[in-house]
């Protein structure tokens, strides 16, 4: 493909275009990297307390913009209106928590020996390249770019070519908080010059949210160059329902859980896996209340699943669930696209999945549940833990001490207990396993992107 043919979005809810936008020549590409290399020499000089006032201008520049970058998100990726909002708050606060904390975060941190003096500090890399997904088109931008501007560095953005507007409008958004020229731009190039990045020695590290299949790319690239790199990749989180859960509770989160965001989110729910003695209750309240679920127009207040991203990733999905249940599982709602424009699917839910069977092995990101039927607890942890992710898990259960012992034999980055996996800017954000390596958010997070520096100072007599 000529790398300089201009991106055609397209709105899922209609499968109709919705932009055309061309491309970034490669002597602007050449541009960006020389503007954000002299930047970052500038940058990283400047006081903390300036670094933060601009994160506090960029979180009410998304506030004053708020439905107008909803409505692009919406129209680009087909999210409902009232999450794509929740979305734009969410990112507001992701600036807003390190414009507070981020200096303590970045403190010299005293280290007693016998040394007059020693200490670990934390210098900032350089510039940072950002290659980030379509589901959560703000909120992965800003929860990799914030810190990363927060530590003294410098980011280049290579969004998704279906969110290409969203990756536009974020850079606006910064400039009109008053970010200096140089400290944060969108490219918009293709996948291959994006890899082609790694090789210039401007770019001094990388951060990449999307599938493992990206991941092993942008690792292999990196290493090459022994560069840095953060990945959050795909996740295959299972939710586990005991015997003692509130079963009407674990009905309701796993419905939120498997079907925001048009169920398109790699710390989503995916595998249902619920002990014998309450499968058969919760399956039929987990039914009950996924057909409930309004499925439409994503720009009106009331619905709950718009249509799926693209016309590729639908048909990929409703192919899993076909194989899935042609090798015995049993489907119990849904399980096919809609008659009607745009990539809609049926609210989808798969019963005894198995090992095996392809919504079990695979990442499964539609508005598609696989639910398993555990013998008990033990096997219950052995089928979460059979699977090549280990993103996130879920575990719903009336005894919170035994859930966090559950929880220390779960390979997963995280184990939230009765609630759904979620990032938050306080708490650490990634994976084990094919789901990546590197942490985002809180202080894990914003150490990722510095050079921390031993400091040792000797007597002096």
């Amino acid at each position: 493909m000529n790398t300089l043919e201009a991106v055609t979005t397209i709105d899922p809810s209609t499968g109709a275009q919705f932009e055309r936008i061309e491309r970034t020549a490669p002597a602007e590409v050449d541009a960006a990297l020389r503007a954000a290399r002299e930047r970052f020499a500038r940058w990283r000089q400047t006081p903390l307390a300036s670094r933060a006032a601009l994160l506090r201008a960029t979180a009410a520049r998304l506030r004053a913009r708020s439905e107008e970058l909803a409505k692009i998100a919406v129209r680009e990726m087909g999210k409902p209106i009232a999450q794509a909002r929740s979305e734009i708050e969410k990112s507001a606060w992701c600036c807003e928590h390190f414009a507070e904390h981020g200096a303590a975060m970045l403190a010299d941190e005293t280290i007693a020996t016998k040394a007059a003096a020693s200490y670990a500090a934390f210098r900032p890399l350089g510039t940072i390249l950002a290659i980030m997904p379509w589901n959560f088109p703000y909120w992965q931008v800003f929860r990799a770019a914030v810190p990363a501007l927060m530590a003294g560095n410098t980011m280049l953005l290579k969004h998704a070519e279906n969110t290409t507007r969203c990756g536009l409008e974020i850079e606006r958004v910064f400039r009109e908080a008053g970010a200096p020229e140089g400290l944060f731009r969108t490219l918009v190039i293709d996948h291959e010059r994006a890899d082609a990045l790694m090789n210039d020695e401007r770019i001094v590290a990388a951060t990449l949210t999307g599938s493992d299949r990206a991941g092993v790319a942008i690792a292999s690239a990196a290493g090459s160059h022994v560069k840095k790199v953060v990945l959050e990749l795909g996740g295959s989180d299972a939710f586990v329902v005991l015997a003692d859960a509130d079963l009407d509770a674990a009905a309701e989160l796993a419905v939120k859980g498997r079907f925001q965001n048009n169920g398109q989110s790699c710390i989503a729910a995916k595998r249902f896996i619920a002990v014998d003695a309450v499968h058969d209750a919760f399956l039929e309240r987990f039914i009950e209340k996924a057909r409930a679920q309004r499925i439409g127009d994503p720009l009106e207040e009331a619905t709950a699943i718009g249509p799926m991203a693209r016309a590729d990733l639908r048909e990929t999905m409703h192919a899993q669930v076909r194989d899935t249940v042609a090798a015995g599982a049993r489907l119990c709602l849904g399980g096919k696209p809609l008659e009607r424009a745009g990539y809609y699917y049926e609210p989808t839910i798969v019963a005894s999945v198995e090992p095996g069977m392809r919504m079990f092995d695979e990442e499964v990101f539609g508005p598609a549940a696989a639910v398993v039927r555990a013998r008990d607890e033990r096997d219950a942890v052995e089928l979460a833990n059979r699977s090549s992710f280990g993103l996130g898990c879920s575990i719903h259960t009336r005894d919170t001490e035994r859930a966090q012992s559950m929880a220390r034999d779960i390979e997963a980055g995280s184990v939230f207990v009765n609630a759904i996996v979620a990032s938050d800017p306080r708490l650490p954000f990634g994976g084990v396993k094919r789901s990546g390596h590197g942490r985002e958010l809180s202080h894990f997070g914003i150490h990722e992107f510095t050079n921390i520096q031993t400091v040792c100072v000797g007597s002096s007599t």
